[in-house]
């Protein structure tokens, strides 16, 4: 596969790069874009990233391999993170987030087969007062139950979810 961006996502890159006065501080949301793009940021999508902010590729590896959020292998097109920190697990989030993995057939860090979900178990995300809460994609659902999940799932698989 050929690591590029196209006009639209230099624009993008470039408006990003403006709002700050060094590309150093641009990385986080360039390398975001990125993701957003190819999946995942792999050995290759670092380096391209690297060159087009004039960084050296350790810095983006450091970066990359510092904050969760950036998915260093291939993950689901649904991928899904679910809290047990304490004020979800009081809330049934260990219990959901067991569901969801025989649900899905796979553990934690892993893909299905078809790669359509992937599972993450994930420390606080910030919504203690709407625990339990899980993350698909960037959609976030608070207040969650297994009966909740289940049909989401099942969305998600018939294509009428709403994460994408």
């Amino acid at each position: 596969m050929e690591i590029f961006f196209d006009e639209q996502e230099l624009a993008k890159v470039n408006e990003i790069k403006s709002k700050y006065p060094h590309s150093k501080a641009a990385l986080m949301g360039v390398l975001w874009l990125a993701q957003k793009k190819f999946g995942w940021i792999s050995k290759e999508v670092a380096e391209y990233i690297a060159k087009l902010l004039d960084l050296p590729p350790s810095h983006v590896d450091g970066v990359v391999s510092f904050y969760t959020m950036y998915f260093k292998k291939p993950m689901g097109k649904y991928h899904i993170q679910v809290c047990t920190n304490v004020s979800c697990m009081l809330r049934d989030g260990d219990l959901i987030f067991d569901h969801i993995s025989k649900l899905l057939g796979i553990k934690n860090g892993e893909v299905t087969p078809d790669g359509l979900f992937s599972l993450e178990e994930v420390e606080c995300m910030g919504a203690c007062g709407g625990a339990p809460m899980i993350a698909i994609n960037e959609d976030y659902y608070e207040n969650i139950d297994i009966p909740f999940v289940e049909n989401l799932i099942s969305r998600l698989r018939n294509g009428n979810g709403t994460s994408a």
